[in-house]
C-alpha cells in the first residue's frame, strides 16, 4: 500500500494496514507527518513511531503519476523518479471545505461558510456546522474551521438551539483524539502554524524498542498554553481544557511547574 499524505487519515489507514501486514510507504509533501497540526517536536514522534512499526516515509515529496494497466494500479511516481510499487493506492491530502451552494446563495464564504458565534451565517435564517462552517470562537477569539467528527457532533444541536432562538455561543474547545498501535491520544486547543514559541513535555515522548510512551504535551505562547495532547494517559482532558480556556482568555502558567507530573494540573489554573 502506497498512502499518499501523513496527515490524521492517512496515519490512521497506514496503521491499520500494517497492522494486516501490508506493507506501506507514506509519501508526504511536508518534512514531517501532522507538520502543520503538531510542529516538529509531535510529527517526529508520529514519525519515529510508524517507522518503529516497519512504515517507510518520503518525506518533501510530491506524485508525478500512478502508474498501472487492465485497471489495476501497479506503483506510485514521485517528483524526483522514485518508483513505488503499489497494489493499492489511499490518496488523503485534505479536503476543500463545499462552499458553492453558499456563494450561489450570496452568503459570505472565506475557507467555509462564515457565522458568528451562534452559527448564524450572513443571512440571519441561514445556519451552518460541521467542517464546513468557519465559525467565531468565543474561546479562541477568532474565526476557526474544525475538521473533527466532534464539531460535527457538538455543532449540529448548537445550530438547532441556535434556529429555536435560544442563546447560543459556541465555545467548545477543539477536540479530537486518534489511536495508532499501541499509541492512543486526545488533543484540545488550537495552534494554527507557528503559532506556539514551545512545547512543554511532562514525560518522556520517545519511543523505546517500539512502544508508544505515556506524556503529556502543551504547546505553549508566552506562557500562555494554547493546546494540550495526553498520550496514553487519560481522565486529564477537563484540566486539559482549562488551561487552554485559561491560555487563550490571556492566563500564564508556570512552564516548570507545568512540565513537573508531581504538579497536579488543576493547581495550574488560575
Amino acid at each position: 500500500m502506497v498512502v499518499i499524505g501523513a496527515g490524521w487519515i492517512g496515519l490512521e489507514v497506514a496503521a491499520a494496514a500494517r497492522e494486516h501486514g501490508c506493507t506501506v510507504s507514506v509519501v508526504e509533501a511536508a518534512p514531517l507527518p501532522l507538520h502543520n497540526v503538531l510542529g516538529n517536536e509531535l510529527g517526529a514522534v508520529f514519525r519515529d513511531l510508524h517507522e518503529a512499526h516497519g512504515v517507510t516515509f518520503h518525506f518533501e515529496a510530491a506524485v508525478r503519476g500512478i502508474g498501472g494497466a487492465g485497471g489495476r494500479v501497479s506503483d506510485v511516481v514521485l517528483d524526483d523518479n522514485t518508483e513505488i510499487p503499489a497494489d493499492l493506492v489511499v490518496i488523503g491530502v485534505g479536503i476543500r471545505p463545499a462552499t458553492e451552494l453558499a456563494e450561489t446563495a450570496g452568503l459570505a464564504v472565506d475557507d467555509g461558510v462564515l457565522t458568528d458565534a451562534s452559527l448564524r451565517t450572513a443571512d440571519p435564517d441561514v445556519y451552518a456546522c460541521g467542517d464546513v462552517a468557519r465559525f467565531l470562537s468565543p474561546t479562541v477569539g477568532e474565526r476557526i474551521r474544525v475538521e473533527h467528527w466532534s464539531n460535527a457532533l457538538n455543532g449540529g444541536p448548537a445550530a438547532a438551539r441556535s434556529m429555536l432562538g435560544q442563546p447560543v455561543a459556541y465555545d467548545r474547545v477543539p477536540y479530537f483524539f486518534t489511536d495508532q498501535y499501541d499509541l492512543g491520544m486526545e488533543y484540545a486547543g488550537w495552534v494554527p502554524p507557528r503559532g506556539y514559541d514551545r512545547v512543554v513535555f511532562r514525560g518522556d515522548p520517545s519511543i523505546v524498542d517500539g512502544k508508544a510512551p505515556e506524556f503529556l504535551a502543551f504547546w505553549t505562547k508566552g506562557g500562555r498554553v494554547l493546546a494540550g495532547m495526553n498520550v496514553n494517559v487519560w481522565d486529564v482532558q477537563d484540566q486539559i481544557q482549562a488551561l487552554v480556556r485559561t491560555g487563550y482568555a490571556g492566563g500564564t502558567v508556570d512552564l516548570d511547574r507545568l512540565a513537573d507530573p508531581s504538579v497536579p494540573l488543576e493547581s495550574l489554573v488560575e
